[in-house]
């Protein structure tokens, strides 16, 4: 990295006006001493919370020029050794005298793209007066790499697409209770919710680019975070991987059976090596995988996982049909309702599965997306009942989107899942 090139980065953010953009749930704690991690799928927006904690500062008093924000990816920093990083201050201090002194602020965005970011990280930290903010995509990178080198120094917050309730934001809707147009208009949401997503992008983009900008996001996400991040020798088992992630999000995961699969397609690989890119896909905050609930863990790793996917609009880019399975990718989207509060969720497949529990065992979830059907009714009757039985004393919830009269009479504390999804607390029952 050329200094030169390094004070044009910085001067020229200084100087220009920040981006427009629009609050999320999750606000940047700036004064709390940590050095303050964000992790999570790439584009799902974690530079514009950047953002709006760098405008939260400049609200409070606090000068630009002792703000600092670097995206590691930008070409004008590379290439980049770990040498290069004693640049940033020197530069900033050349640029601008005053920040000689006083406390500064380092956002830098994309550090796994500078070696030896977190030795720089926590030496800044025990020399200088700074508040550090990083993102990466990768969850395993800071949350590993910052709490080794920090040592108890450091918070990782996870940064997921946008909720329902934040994408209802972004376009201005806010139902009120027992409004009629501002249900139905709330309902029409989440149909779309589930078609395209919550990437920010997506929700303010123009639908006639959707599909493009999704698959765009499809080969970024494979070419950087799983390509060239891992050094992976078997492209076409990844690739194949992916697709089959996305295209059968809420399903059960059986890795045996998987490689069987696979292998039959002509594909050649190790058992050992699925289990790598699953893990992969996993580290890039591509995919959850939940464990079946059991106090055994030998039986959790034995049984298949439960897969969702990061956001159901993925799913189009992997799968011809934005519209098909939209009751699995309900579930997904409660699903991630639910990651976003809590880390540790598990399902159970018995002979009725329980969709969802938490760890514990307080309370589970099942989800339909049509429960007006009579068969759907019975089988979501059975499946309540298995969720008793599993966990006795927990609340049940059962969320739909499709009902009829004789439904709501048949489950009383059924809830539609799009006014579920509005609770402050996705554990909330009422």
């Amino acid at each position: 990295m050329k200094s030169d090139s390094l004070k044009f980065v910085l001067r020229e953010f200084a100087e220009r006006p920040l981006p427009a953009s629009k609050p999320r749930d999750l606000s940047l704690p700036t004064e709390s001493g940590k050095v303050i991690g964000l992790s999570g799928v790439r584009r799902c927006g974690k530079t514009f919370l950047f953002f709006d904690t760098i405008k939260r500062l400049v609200a409070g008093g606090v000068d630009r020029r002792r703000i600092v924000y670097l995206n590691f990816e930008d070409d004008r920093l590379q290439p980049l050794e770990p040498a290069d990083l004693d640049l940033v201050l020197r530069s900033l201090r050349e640029l601008f005298p005053e920040t000689v002194s006083g406390r500064l602020y380092l956002f830098l965005d994309e550090v796994q793209s500078a070696p030896g970011w977190e030795r720089w990280v926590r030496r800044m930290c025990d020399t200088e007066d700074v508040s550090v903010f990083v993102t990466g995509s990768s969850s395993r990178l800071l949350t590993r790499d910052l709490s080794s080198a920090l040592r108890g120094r450091s918070v990782t917050f996870e940064v997921f697409p946008l909720s329902f309730r934040e994408l209802l934001v972004f376009r201005g809707l806010v139902p009120e209770p027992f409004d009629a147009r501002g249900e139905s208009l709330a309902r029409a949401a989440l149909a779309d919710y589930l078609r395209w997503g919550g990437f920010p992008e997506i929700v303010l983009a123009d639908p006639t680019l959707r599909p493009l900008i999704l698959e765009e996001y499809s080969s970024l996400m494979l070419q950087r975070d799983l390509l060239e991040r891992s050094g992976v020798r078997n492209e076409p088992l990844l690739k194949t991987l992916l697709r089959h992630c996305f295209r059968n999000t809420a399903m059960l995961l059986s890795v045996s059976k998987l490689a069987r699969d696979f292998q039959s397609t002509g594909l050649s690989f190790s058992r050992n090596t699925l289990f790598d890119y699953l893990a992969l896909l996993e580290d890039a905050g591509l995919v959850h995988l939940l464990p079946t609930h059991d106090v055994s863990v030998l039986k959790q790793a034995r049984n298949p996982k439960k897969l969702h996917v990061i956001d159901p609009g993925l799913v189009a880019a992997f799968k011809a049909g934005a519209d098909r399975d939209v009751g699995h990718k309900l579930e997904t989207a409660v699903f991630l309702e639910c990651r976003r509060r809590s880390r540790e969720w598990h399902y159970h497949a018995g002979v009725r599965e329980v969709d969802l529990c938490d760890a514990e065992g307080t309370l589970f979830l099942n989800v339909c997306w049509d429960l007006s059907d009579p068969a759907t009714m019975e089988r979501e009757q059975a499946a309540m009942e298995a969720g008793e039985k599993l966990l006795p004393g927990a609340r049940g919830l059962l969320l739909y989107h499709e009902y009829s009269s004789e439904a709501l009479a048949r489950f009383p504390l059924a809830r539609p899942a799009w006014k579920w999804m509005l609770e402050p607390d996705p554990r909330a029952g009422r």
